[in-house]
This record gives C-alpha cells, sequence and structure tokens, in this order.
C-alpha cells in the first residue's frame, strides 16, 4: 500500500467529511460516533424502519451491527441495506457475536443472503461461524476455530464475493486477490467495549471517499490498531481502563498519513 494512497484517504476525508449511516450495536453507538468524527467523517445513527431507506440514500457510506440485534432493527437494516446497493455505497457488515446463539446466526446469514454486502468484519469465529461452520463462540468474544485467520479470510473472500477483515493478534486483510497482515495493536484494546465496532466506523469511513474499497479496510483496521498501540504506550503504571479508553479516542483523533505511514507494519500474507 503505497504512501500517495495513504495520504489521498486521510486528504479526503477530511475534505468531504462523508456521511456515515450506521444501525448498529446500542451498547456502543457513541463510541462509534464519536470514533467516527475523530477520523473525520460524520455519523448519523436511524435505526428505524420508517427513515431507513430516506437516510441511507443520503449516506455516503452504511454499517450494518449485530450486536444487540432484534427482528425490528433486523428489518431496517435490510431496508437500509438495500437503498445502499442501490445507490452503490460500501456496505460494512460486522456480524458481532455470530455463532453463539441460533437467531443471530440464522439472521446474519439471512442478511448476507439478501444483500450485497462490501467489507465484512468480525473476529475469527464470528466470520467462520457466517461460512456456516461450527465455531466455540462463547457470548460476543471470539472462539476456537480448526483454520488459520489467513486461510479463512482467503475463503471467506472468495465464498462471500466482498472484503474480508478479521482481528486478531495479527489482524488480517482479504479480498478475492490479496491478502495483507497487519502488526500493530495492544492486548489492551481486547478489555475496552466497541474497539471493534469503531474499526468498523472506521473502516466504513475511508470506503465512503475510497476507489478501492480493500484499501480503505486496510486503512480503517490499521487506524485502530495503531492508535491502540501508541494509547497503550502512553499509559503509566498509575492509570487504568478508563484513561487507556480516552488516550485511544486521542489516538485516533490525532492520526495523520504521516503517523499512519510510520507506525503501521503491514505485510504481504
Amino acid at each position: 500500500m503505497n504512501n500517495q494512497l495513504i495520504q489521498k484517504l486521510f486528504l479526503k476525508l477530511q475534505e468531504e467529511t462523508p456521511l456515515i449511516h450506521h444501525i448498529t450495536n446500542n451498547v456502543t453507538i457513541n463510541d462509534c460516533a464519536n470514533a467516527t468524527l475523530a477520523i473525520g467523517g460524520s455519523p448519523v445513527m436511524a435505526a428505524t424502519m420508517a427513515e431507513a431507506d430516506e437516510m441511507a440514500s443520503q449516506s455516503d457510506a452504511l454499517v450494518i451491527n449485530f450486536g444487540t440485534i432484534n427482528d425490528q432493527m433486523f428489518e431496517a437494516m435490510v431496508i437500509a441495506a438495500k437503498a445502499a446497493n442501490h445507490k452503490g455505497i460500501p456496505v460494512i457488515f460486522d456480524p458481532v457475536g455470530v455463532g453463539a446463539t441460533k437467531y443471530r446466526t440464522e439472521k446474519a446469514v439471512e442478511f448476507i443472503q439478501t444483500i450485497q454486502v462490501s467489507i465484512i468484519r468480525g473476529n475469527a469465529s464470528e466470520v467462520y461461524s457466517l461460512m456456516g461452520k461450527r465455531a466455540k463462540t462463547r457470548g460476543v468474544d471470539t472462539g476456537e476455530i480448526d483454520m488459520t485467520a489467513i486461510d479463512l479470510a482467503k475463503e471467506a473472500a472468495q465464498h462471500f464475493n466482498a472484503i474480508i477483515v478479521i482481528s486478531g493478534r495479527l489482524d488480517v486483510i482479504a479480498n478475492e486477490n490479496s491478502i495483507v497482515q497487519i502488526d500493530n495493536g495492544d492486548v489492551l484494546l481486547t478489555r475496552v467495549t466497541g474497539t471493534g465496532c469503531m474499526t468498523a466506523s472506521l473502516i466504513a469511513s475511508f470506503a465512503a471517499v475510497a476507489d478501492d474499497w480493500y484499501y480503505a479496510a486496510i486503512a480503517g483496521m490499521a487506524t485502530m490498531s495503531l492508535a491502540g498501540e501508541l494509547a497503550g504506550q502512553k499509559l503509566s503504571d498509575s492509570e487504568g481502563m478508563g484513561s487507556f479508553r480516552i488516550k485511544l479516542m486521542d489516538e485516533i483523533s490525532k492520526m495523520n498519513a504521516a503517523t499512519w505511514i510510520e507506525g503501521v507494519n503491514l505485510n504481504e500474507a
């Protein structure tokens, strides 16, 4: 991923302030809105069926997050996503907790079969379960699977005809032809609610201004991982998770092309 492309993405974000429509997790909705603002986008959190079509039609990207899924929210998601498909804007799908319950898994499969999703962002067990495989999942946390994240990302990219983002110790991003790993982050990212949800918002913000959504997925995922790494480095021995959470948002808001280029460790897989 060349430096000029990263510089262009950050510049376009600041110039265009894209509108990012979210139908997302009620637990982390405020964090997602703030992360979108911090990176340069404009968030809107409209989850009712009555306005889902109209709001998506006005937007530059759509985030769908299954964290607190219910029947009414699902119907609004489908309406919004169909409008997004019609407009040709990216749909970023975060299948939170898929594999944990039959209802959640069946709804996610129904969604992916109904909508052309552009980018799927999840942990390994969520993506694995979305493909119809059985993972050992506990709640919304990652579980055990019987393949590597690289192999899973490759297979899922082909299976769904979508860009796949798998978060983990090494983040993996794949499309049908290419795959990269990001070697950044901090273990404290796993101890703060909403970092995955915020990552979907970051990816959507970049995708809204990108010519190629694959590079937008890399830019958004790496922004979260690097911001977490920098926040962890600045955490003193006397500070805890509350301070890390604040520092994480600070680092997202300060992220620019120069910091990204200098700090991101990106490897072809």
